[in-house]
């Protein structure tokens, strides 16, 4: 019991840690855009395609 206790509380301490981050930060967490293959380059002016269908077929149901 006492480990379930101790890792909790670590990840709760981990957690507010990085909450405080993003706060202080003001910016958002964001994905990696595929990673080092890609060069980081995503950066996205405009949804793309299959995301703005995905939400107009939310929005009508």
């Amino acid at each position: 019991m006492i480990y379930f206790l101790v890792t909790f509380v670590f990840m709760v301490f981990v957690i507010a840690i990085m909450a405080i981050g993003v706060i202080f930060g003001r910016r958002a967490i964001k994905g990696s855009c595929g990673g080092a293959a890609n060069n980081a380059n995503c950066v996205c002016v405009e949804k793309c395609d299959k995301r703005k269908k995905l939400e107009a077929g939310l929005n009508q149901g």
